[in-house]
């Protein structure tokens, strides 16, 4: 039956929101399914071979390469990252990840070539420019780029020159992304991470002047003493940078597994309340510039390849958020990089050195991972359809997934009971309506079959 809506601002709802427990839930951000506190000892490096092994002649990867090292440790920041001085440890993971880029290549049937390329981190533009171009030459080597490859990196703005941007773009980079968190001073100060807007306008014309066009930029809301006024003035300034898409992610304060976020005051720390309104507050800025919306938490011109896919129906999911990438397999290389293959999930090592020590001994340093089994496949597209489009077709669902209606309707029912009068079921799809938009993650946590209480997770908003 058709369930009538009446559209409301997030304001007009914050009373049914918390209702619904969206302001205590807390619950993954879904970039997999299973999640990955959810991956086991039982995949290892064989498992690995084997799934490249079975790449298909001819056949696209996307390619993921993790450094793993930051000048300064940023407060804020959860990722598995370590601090370094010294070019020397930066060297030898280098020379670590050449090894595993050659066993790649050497792995990987002929005429496979790269979809995408990312690097990652950590950060690494701290890499010299001879470090870089060394790099590249023996990903290129490993794996051939195809005529349409993307090739990204992550930038930080006080770890960039002109001889490494002079590098990337011989390379062949063709998009940057630049991580901007907040420009406010006194926010930067609390979160460990200064980075003045001038600096970041001189990295963003230093990449346009050696015809980067395409630009990434991530903003955070739900930052120590973040206000309205003060998020409002960021976007305003990050709009002035004209990226061609955003990344408006909420701070995750999880200083048990990160432990130098007990360096930032949770009493400065917004309520989740006022987390709803600082996102609603960024989010009309960049709707009103232009901007489109993608999934939940990303914005893009009408001219990038995220809107085009979310027009097109192909846009996916994957660690590194929202994607257009069409490719099947997607490899991470070095140390706790994650690959995803149509057979499961496989983990590297998180420590370098058991990630080095595996390199060394010839073998895929692979520590943990998942085999796809039962309905994981059908939930995780369940889950990536409603946090992409806000919609599960009936139809496309039966048809991938060999399923009747009546099975399909088993596995939607349940949400729709859990959410009733908030999603509505026709006979085509269910839909998630604009005003139950803050519940996705409620609504995706509802076709998880996995015990969510294996590990902590960041606010439902």
């Amino acid at each position: 039956m058709k369930v009538p809506f009446v559209k409301a601002t997030f304001m007009m709802d914050k009373a049914q929101l918390g209702r619904l427990g969206l302001f205590d839930a807390k619950l993954p951000r879904y970039t997999s399914y299973p999640t990955a506190p959810h991956f086991a000892a039982d995949v290892g490096s064989s498992a690995f071979t084997d799934w490249l092994a079975a790449v298909p002649p001819g056949g696209e990867i996307s390619l993921y390469i993790h450094v793993p090292f930051c000048r300064r440790l940023c407060w804020f920041c959860a990722c598995r990252t370590q601090g370094t001085q010294s070019d020397a440890p930066v060297a030898a993971y280098l020379k670590t990840l050449k090894a595993e880029l050659a066993m790649l290549g050497g792995t990987l049937a002929e005429g496979v070539t790269l979809s995408r390329l990312h690097w990652g981190g950590g950060t690494p533009t701290l890499l010299t420019a001879p470090m870089m171009r060394d790099l590249a030459g023996a990903i290129r080597a490993a794996v051939p780029f195809g005529p349409n490859t993307e090739f990204s990196v992550e930038i930080d703005p006080n770890e960039i020159d002109a001889a490494r941007l002079d590098a990337l773009a011989e390379a062949g980079m063709t998009r940057a992304s630049i991580g901007v968190q907040d420009f406010d001073g006194r926010i930067q100060q609390t979160i460990g991470r200064m980075q003045s807007y001038e600096i970041t306008r001189d990295a963003v014309d230093g990449l346009r002047a050696r015809g980067i066009q395409s630009l990434n930029a991530d903003i955070l809301y739900g930052l120590p003493h973040q206000s309205n006024a003060r998020i409002t003035e960021s976007v305003q300034k990050l709009l002035s940078l004209g990226p061609d898409r955003v990344a408006l992610y909420g701070y995750a304060h999880v200083p048990w597994m990160a432990k130098r976020q007990q360096l930032i005051p949770s009493e400065a720390l917004p309520t989740p309340q006022e987390r709803l309104d600082l996102f609603d507050t960024a989010r009309r800025l960049f709707v009103w510039d232009g901007y489109d919306e993608i999934g939940i938490d990303h914005f893009a011109t009408p001219e990038d390849g995220l809107s085009k896919a979310l027009r097109a129906g192909r846009l996916r999911r994957n660690f590194q958020g929202y994607t257009d990438d069409t490719a099947d397999v997607l490899v991470g290389l070095g140390a706790s990089a994650i690959s995803r293959f149509p057979q499961g999930f496989a983990q590297n090592a998180p420590a370098t050195g058991a990630y080095t020590k595996a390199i060394r001994e010839g073998r895929f340093a692979t520590s943990r991972g998942h085999v796809f089994a039962g309905q994981d496949l059908l939930r995780g597209r369940l889950i990536e359809a409603v946090m992409c489009d806000f919609r599960i077709d009936r139809a496309e669902i039966c048809r991938d997934y060999g399923l009747s209606p009546a099975q399909l309707e088993a596995i939607l029912r349940p949400v729709i009971d859990e959410f009733d009068g908030l999603v509505e079921l026709t006979q085509d799809a269910l839909f998630v309506p604009e005003q139950a938009r803050p519940l996705t993650r409620m609504i995706a946590r509802a076709f998880d079959a996995y015990d969510l209480s294996r590990a902590g997770h960041s606010h439902a908003i």
